[in-house]
């Protein structure tokens, strides 16, 4: 059986830095799945297509713009697309960028900056 850990990310934390890289991320993620399909009559895998469906590249280049409506307008349809992704493609896509939740991370983790817990019957 396996667990998946569920990352709950608020769309407040979203900047337009980081919903650039995420989208980018998405982009990447859902490109790499593929599908079967006949052409001419033999079988063929060919790359999803899934990111064009979301208009991920106009949403990109929305937050790469240079003018501040664009990228305003790019992190809104960021904002729109994200709470329609599965659990696990977002947990794909924060785990490429590299976010974490520092409250899960072990002790051992050297990204924690957390003191360890004290036994009181010590």
């Amino acid at each position: 059986m396996r667990f998946e850990q569920v990352v709950l990310v608020d769309l407040e934390q979203f900047n337009e830095e980081t919903a650039l890289e995420a989208a980018v991320e998405l982009r990447r993620v859902l490109a790499a799945r593929t599908h079967r399909r006949k052409v001419m009559g033999h079988e063929v895998v060919v790359p999803g297509q899934l990111g064009e469906a979301l208009h991920l590249p106009r949403t990109i280049n929305r937050l790469q713009s240079k003018q501040q409506k664009q990228r305003d307008l790019g992190l809104d349809d960021f904002h729109e697309l994200w709470p329609t992704l599965s659990p696990a493609t977002r947990e794909k896509v924060l785990g490429a960028i590299g976010w974490y939740d520092p409250k899960e991370l072990d002790w051992e983790d050297k990204r924690s900056n957390r003191r360890p817990v004290v036994d009181p019957g010590d």
